[in-house]
């Protein structure tokens, strides 16, 4: 994991391909402020992620774990950054970062598995269930909750399975 001191995160670029120094908003949200905004604008940006978006994701994990609870925002951003990783005009993820990346994804989804039993609300057990899908390594899957509301899973289910015409 890249130290939140180290000066190569200045050099890191984020969604809007240029460099955008995460760890001052990741030192941040380990004192408490509520940085989400900052880190949803600058580290991704309609489908473009860098290597700054994926050194934040064992931070967040990191700091995420240390949380009373967590929100849509920690198991969505952390779900766009793997999802648009993938994406062939994003560069890859940077051999020195492999193992912490990975580490990061396990431990997402043993606090995942947890925060599933504690939470009722839509919009956090969407991105729980994408954040598990794509800690398990199923990409489409992962995608496909991340990148759906209730209207597209409706459609989806009318069109495949006349749901409305089946099922109460």
């Amino acid at each position: 994991m890249l130290s939140l001191d180290d000066p190569r995160w200045r050099e890191l670029k984020g969604g809007y391909r240029i460099p955008y120094d995460a760890s001052a908003a990741l030192k941040r949200m380990e004192h408490g402020e509520d940085v989400w905004d900052e880190l949803w604008e600058d580290l991704h940006h309609q489908g473009d992620v860098g290597e700054a978006s994926y050194a934040a994701v064992p931070h967040l994990v990191r700091i995420g774990k240390t949380l009373s609870s967590r929100d849509w925002n920690f198991y969505g951003l952390i779900s766009c950054i793997e999802v648009e990783r993938h994406r062939k005009t994003n560069p890859p993820l940077p051999e020195w970062l492999v193992e912490s990346y990975q580490q990061a994804m396990r431990e997402l989804l043993n606090i995942a598995t947890s925060d599933l039993q504690l939470v009722n609300d839509q919009y956090t057990v969407w991105s729980i269930l994408a954040a598990m899908a794509l800690a398990k390594g199923e990409l489409k899957l992962g995608a496909l909750i991340s990148m759906s509301d209730e209207s597209d899973i409706e459609e989806i289910l009318e069109e495949t399975d006349a749901w409305s015409e089946q099922y109460e």
